[in-house]
């Protein structure tokens, strides 16, 4: 077992086996996990919000589905992985609090997934499994030596996908 990698909020990172990767507080947020299962480069990036587009002086690529799916796949590609291999598995994209009223704003969590989606697929990565939605946050580990992205969530037991 090598080193566990943490990944911040609107942060990315690349993962090399032996090594984990983690990061905390998927709430409305979604963690990507992205695997060349060949050669068993990983990555994960945490987003917090859909579109990169929709905001005004940008300047974190990470922070956003658009941008940070992308620039994972460039720095995996960069360190060795064949974009055409690349897999996914995602969690988090939960609606974390309840209002009458289902704005664009409140529904984050439901359009980050729809954003991940949409940008894996542009890219044809294709979505191995998946843990989104519902109303809890989520902590997750990533092993790019098995493909395991083990889900941990209070009150719940551990699940790997």
């Amino acid at each position: 077992m090598g080193e566990m990698i943490k990944v911040g909020m609107a942060d990315l990172k690349l993962c090399k086996s032996p090594d984990g990767i983690t990061t905390l507080g998927l709430g409305s947020c979604v963690g990507i996990a992205l695997r060349d299962p060949v050669n068993k480069i990983g990555g994960l990036a945490h987003i917090m919000l859909p579109d990169s587009t929709k905001i005004q002086n940008n300047s974190s690529i990470p922070k956003f589905a658009d941008t940070g799916i992308q620039e994972l796949v460039n720095q995996m590609v960069r360190a060795g992985a064949v974009q055409s291999r690349i897999v996914a598995k995602i969690a988090g994209g939960a609606q974390m609090f309840s209002f009458q009223n289902k704005s664009e704003l409140v529904a984050i969590g439901e359009r980050n997934v729809e954003a991940t989606k949409k940008k894996l697929q542009e890219l044809r990565i294709r979505i191995l499994a998946q843990d989104t939605g519902e109303s809890y946050g989520r902590t997750v580990e990533f092993f790019p030596e098995t493909g395991d992205f083990i889900i941990k969530a209070v009150g719940k037991t551990p699940k790997t996908i």
